[in-house]
């Protein structure tokens, strides 16, 4: 019991941390997992001990983590940038974990070299969720985040089998640089063969299955999350790297189908948002496993007296300078060696002090270090002796991951170029953003050609939802949205000159029509915020003949005759007629190709609705159905030319073919959202 409240507790931080990463959004996510950790431990009444087999704890957070890395990543960008990634990835993490490995075995040489060489092979990954959480602050070019992010997956791999090498060889006492050789080949490329070939099988799996028309997207997502799990178990079977064959699969990915419909935009969706979601728990969970251990490490580490409080400190301030000058070093050269290749645009190319600075800086050791070294064993060997200096190595891990995702998060951003944030926030650049107004607008227009008395409610709410849209792209993309004033005062004004004109008829109650006359007057001066008497002077004749009339009106109205109900049905008579000739109006003014749609549009349904309120009377639930039924028909139509519109816009050379592929699969999502609605 007490094991499935800390599971819940754990779980209950994660979720609230991906609240206060919102609303401090300096602060990297895994820093605040880790407050949040260390909150808990203190909070508790015992010392929080995780005993967990170290192969299960590979097997449920580091596998399916690995897997929606590689999965997700950009794999042009991979192929391009092969060479300092691999250089990066494999060649720096083998070097990190021997000259790690000597240069702590030599800090503290009590500890035996090969759990120094465990602890540099720990330390050789950088974090992949600390490099994404850093590019939304700083402003560095796409070749080094997808070089970063690349490192960040393979390094992973290459680390992990380092330090399962070196752990074998602590817990055996034997180590042979030949066998560790051919092991270390055999692993490496064994695991990458297996992971390609049960990729393929996986892909031909789910193909065959969706062929005889059983798949639907729960068993393509389930089967997508079940894959790597077989993968892993199938490939350390064979005595291969599991987790290189993990990657292997995760690069070839569980392939949809290439016709763009419905079906196919949902199931990739709901397979993002499920990886999304526990790939977050799962890196999660692990941070705030570290918060939770680091007190207790840390009293134990602080009350041996060998080595001392003060030695531990420098240990770890002295192993995080070592990596990063290392991996300065390092890019360095290599940045030597690229800049005399002819490189195109689109890899890393030559970087100047300032880059190199950021991206050794950005190198941040995260969960997969903090997995790795949380599955030493306390004991070794059959007469269960203690695995030598294990306290200590997760102590230096602990602090070796703070000081460098502190560096990442309040150094780096120092030395980076700001963000431009308008661009961070912006989905599309400015001539796209303009296009999809202009779609919006189209389509508004079209639905507004196409509204019948039958229809006007569910017109009116689709139109709508078209506005809040434009508005929407509008603000993304930090486009002014102003209010027409001068449009919403014409209109105010349609409807004076109207009342006027019924007046002079004798249709209306002059004493009701000045009393319309005046509260239209007061609410064009709110929207102008001053009083306005041009249009005043201008009818003064007139305006002087309504007064008089006015008077003697009041003066009648008085005496025995209409009851004020009367006079409240005839103004409610009054704002419809005069509400109907400014949507008229209005209507002629949208024919204009110089009139901006939604603000025409948009002041209509705001007339529609005034005059659906005065109108009002209790709708029977059959009448509910049809509006519904209506609704979803004009929205049908309305998602039908909003795609129309789109190719329009793609063949135009107005939107780019990722927007226009990224606003079609969205039309998709809604029609599907709608088909299930009906």
């Amino acid at each position: 019991m007490e094991a499935v409240q800390l599971g819940l507790l754990i779980l209950a931080a994660v979720l609230l941390s991906s609240v206060i990463d919102q609303v401090v959004p300096k602060v990297s996510s895994p820093l605040i997992q880790i407050g949040l950790g260390v909150i808990i431990a203190l909070l508790s009444e015992s010392t929080i001990q995780i005993d967990i087999d170290a192969n299960l704890f590979i097997v449920l957070f580091i596998v399916p983590l690995i897997y929606d890395e590689s999965k997700s990543i950009d794999k042009t960008a991979l192929w391009k940038n092969r060479r300092p990634v691999i250089s990066l990835a494999i060649g720096l993490v083998l070097v990190a974990a021997l000259a790690v490995g000597f240069y702590v075995h030599w800090l503290i040489p009590s500890m035996p070299l090969m759990a120094a060489f465990a602890l540099g092979a720990a330390l050789g990954p950088t974090d992949a969720v600390a490099v994404a959480s850093l590019s939304k602050d700083i402003n560095i070019k796409r070749q080094q985040k997808n070089v970063l992010e690349a490192e960040s997956l393979i390094n992973d791999a290459s680390g992990i089998v380092s330090f399962q090498f070196a752990l074998a060889a602590v817990v055996t006492g034997a180590f042979s640089l030949l066998d560790a050789s051919v092991s270390f080949l055999f692993s490496f490329f064994g695991g990458i063969l297996i992971g390609i070939v049960l990729g393929y099988l996986a892909n031909f799996i789910i193909r065959r299955v969706r062929s005889l028309g059983l798949e639907n997207t729960t068993f393509h997502v389930l089967f997508e999350v079940f894959t790597p799990f077989i993968v892993y178990l199938v490939a350390n079977e064979f005595g291969t790297s599991g987790i290189l064959a993990v990657v292997a699969a995760g690069l070839i990915g569980i392939i949809s189908p290439r016709t763009m419909d419905p079906q196919v935009s949902r199931l990739n969706i709901v397979s993002s948002s499920v990886w999304k979601v526990l790939s977050f728990t799962l890196n999660g969970v692990v941070f705030v496993l570290l918060g939770a251990q680091l007190p207790d490490q840390m009293r134990n580490a602080w009350n041996n007296p060998v080595p001392s409080n003060q030695e531990l400190i420098v240990w770890i301030l002295l192993i995080t300078v070592a990596l990063h000058l290392l991996r300065f070093i390092w890019l360095v050269c290599m940045n030597l060696l690229e800049s005399k290749r002819k490189l195109s645009r689109q890899t890393l190319g030559k970087l100047n002090f300032r880059e190199l600075l950021i991206m050794t800086l950005s190198g941040a050791r995260g969960a997969i270090t903090l997995s790795l070294v949380m599955t030493i064993p306390a004991q070794i060997g059959d007469l269960g002796n203690a695995f030598p200096h294990r306290s200590n190595i997760i102590f230096l891990a602990s602090g070796v991951i703070i000081c460098t995702l502190l560096i990442a998060t309040f150094i780096v951003p120092l030395i980076a170029p700001k963000a431009d944030k308008t661009k961070g926030t912006a989905i599309l650049d400015e001539d796209e953003a303009n296009a999809v107004i202009d779609i919006y607008r189209a389509v508004i227009e079209e639905l507004t050609s196409k509204q019948t008395p039958e229809n006007r409610r569910a017109t009116q709410k689709i139109i709508r939802s078209y506005n809040d849209r434009i508005n929407r792209i509008k603000d993304t993309n930090d486009i002014e949205i102003e209010p027409n004033k001068e449009l919403r005062i014409k209109a105010l004004r349609w409807e004076q000159d109207y009342t006027l004109e019924l007046i002079d008829r004798n249709d209306i109650d002059p004493v009701i029509g000045y009393q319309h006359m005046n509260h239209l007057a007061y609410v064009q001066n709110l929207i102008k915020h001053h009083h306005e008497y041009s249009w005043v002077r201008r009818n003064a004749i007139r305006r002087f003949g309504l007064f008089s009339r006015a008077i003697w009106q009041r003066i009648t109205h008085a005496l025995p005759g209409k009851t004020s109900s009367q006079n409240a049905e005839e103004l409610r008579s009054l704002q419809i007629a005069t509400g109907n000739h400014a949507v008229t109006k209005l209507r002629e003014e949208m024919a204009s190709p110089e009139a901006p749609t939604e603000d025409v549009s948009e002041l209509i349904l705001e007339y529609q609705r005034t005059l659906a309120a005065l109108r009002a009377s209790r709708p029977s639930v059959t009448a509910i159905t049809k509006r519904v039924s209506d609704a979803a028909a004009v929205e049908q139509t309305g998602l039908k030319l909003e795609l129309e519109q789109i190719q329009s816009m793609y063949d135009a050379g107005r939107l780019s073919r990722l927007a226009a592929k990224r606003l079609r699969e969205n039309v998709y999502l809604m029609q599907i959202d709608l088909e299930e609605r009906i």
